[in-house]
């Protein structure tokens, strides 16, 4: 690489390594704690790209962007946060940042984005509308940190401004509603209507004027487009073809993957491709399951601030948390924290509290099912490949088989360990390793082991 790079974060240890590897990398580097000293920088015109962090001792780096787009069109920003929700993804994509990543960062995978912008240093960035109504990020319950998550946000903010109809398919209680609103909400067409139909709203002959009149070009949410009768989805071609100035954009959600609504015949082939202009699949809870400490955490918090006592969650808990299939996604992990956050008898809330809450829950099955007759092979393909399609036309960050491998085996490990009450001899016995080679593991991938009860 060949450029001068900007570093401002108030990390020193992400200071150092920033500047170790660019510098490796042959770039000349000038890295700060501080967004004052980072915009005289930019206003003396030194950097060919600048890398920041969004929450500075003195200021708050997304605010600073189009200042920097102002004094230097063309720079490139990139963002890198520890805020990882779809807000601050939204927010960098809506002040021009070059890019955005999450903390913690892939090095390689930051370096790769670096060199990318040096190459296209001298292209303008493309303008839009600055966000509105986003003055309380952490309502929006759309939170996590974990890979799927993170590139589902770069896709909404990728597809927001844009007029594509949208397809949202993901299992019930996962948040499809939630990404329709966010497409809405922080779009240019935020300040028209947001309507949301089913069947019954179009099942007359009339239906359809009634609803184009309602939208007024804002946007229109297709429920469940799979429940909808072969003669109702031919109204909705027909009204997605009508002309007009004040044409919505169209959303549809659904509960069943896209090749399924073609190949079972769920939906018409002409309704699926005018609905399919993008495709978002939102993860279920099984594929993101270092994200729900920190929804558990989010929703004992929003109960708190509506009126509840504070609360959080034991060791014991937590795990119980994990290893729970949450059948019924966010919605379910939600209703169960809402739930705990009243009737737990302490502020710390028990394993034994979440087992009578749980164990009144609905369970289908096991963290990795994906359908009656799926294979365990076939189910990791699967979200695999959904994995790949998150990440759009770019590549996951490199080191992708050692991810995946320990995303596997630590799991399995701390469901093996639940099961065998933490004996760590039987552990080994079950999953047919050497006991030296079972402790190297619970090390490596820093796996908590306490004593615990089978799991019946």
């Amino acid at each position: 690489m060949d450029g001068t790079v900007l570093v401002a974060d108030d990390d020193r240890t992400i200071r150092t390594v920033l500047t170790q590897a660019l510098t490796r990398a042959g770039c000349k580097v000038h890295a700060t704690s501080s967004l004052t000293t980072l915009m005289r920088w930019v206003a003396e015109g030194k950097g060919d790209v600048v890398i920041s962090d969004v929450v500075m001792p003195d200021g708050n780096g997304l605010e600073m962007l189009p200042k920097i787009a102002e004094d230097r069109p063309g720079l490139p920003v990139i963002v890198i946060s520890a805020q990882n929700t779809i807000m601050t993804a939204i927010q960098a994509a809506e002040a021009e940042a070059y890019d955005y990543l999450p903390k913690p960062f892939d090095l390689p995978d930051l370096m790769k984005r670096t060199a990318r912008a040096l190459e296209n240093r001298n292209r303008a960035p493309r303008r839009e509308e600055p966000v509105v109504g986003a003055d309380e990020p952490d309502e929006l319950p759309l939170v996590g940190k974990t890979p799927a998550m993170q590139g589902l946000y770069r896709l909404v903010a990728r597809v927001m401004n844009t007029d594509l109809p949208v397809l949202i398919t993901g299992e019930s209680g996962t948040g499809k509603s939630l990404i329709a609103r966010a497409l809405h909400d922080f779009s240019d067409r935020r300040t028209l209507p947001f309507v949301t139909v089913n069947s019954s709203d179009l099942a007359d002959l009339d239906g359809p004027a009634r609803v184009l009149a309602r939208v007024r070009g804002g946007t229109l949410l297709i429920d469940e487009i799979a429940d909808i009768s072969d003669e109702i989805q031919a109204r909705i071609v027909r009204m997605m073809d009508v002309p007009g100035d004040h044409v919505p954009r169209f959303l549809a959600s659904s509960q069943h993957d896209p090749q399924s609504l073609i190949e079972d015949g769920k939906v018409r082939q002409d309704l699926f491709y005018r609905l399919d202009g993008a495709a978002i699949a939102v993860p279920s809870l099984r594929e993101r399951v270092e994200d729900i400490p920190l929804l558990a955490e989010h929703f004992l918090n929003r109960a708190e601030r509506e009126g509840a006592p504070k609360r959080w969650l034991s060791e014991g808990a937590a795990d119980l948390f994990r290893v729970y299939s949450w059948p019924g996604n966010v919605r379910q992990l939600e209703n169960a924290v809402r739930r705990l956050s009243l009737t737990s008898r302490a502020e710390e809330i028990t394993r034994a509290e979440v087992e009578a809450v749980l164990g009144n829950q609905p369970e289908t099955g096991p963290v990795l099912r994906g359908g009656d007759s799926d294979k365990l092979g076939e189910s990791v393909g699967r979200h695999l490949r959904r994995y790949f399609d998150l990440h759009g036309a770019m590549l996951p960050p490199p080191g992708l088989y050692g991810r995946i491998l320990r995303e596997v085996e630590a799991p399995l490990i701390e469901i093996a360990l639940e099961a065998t009450g933490g004996n760590q001899a039987k552990c080994a016995d079950l999953l047919g390793i050497n006991r030296n080679t079972l402790r190297k593991k619970i090390t490596d991938l820093d796996i908590r082991v306490t004593r615990r009860r089978k799991l019946m």
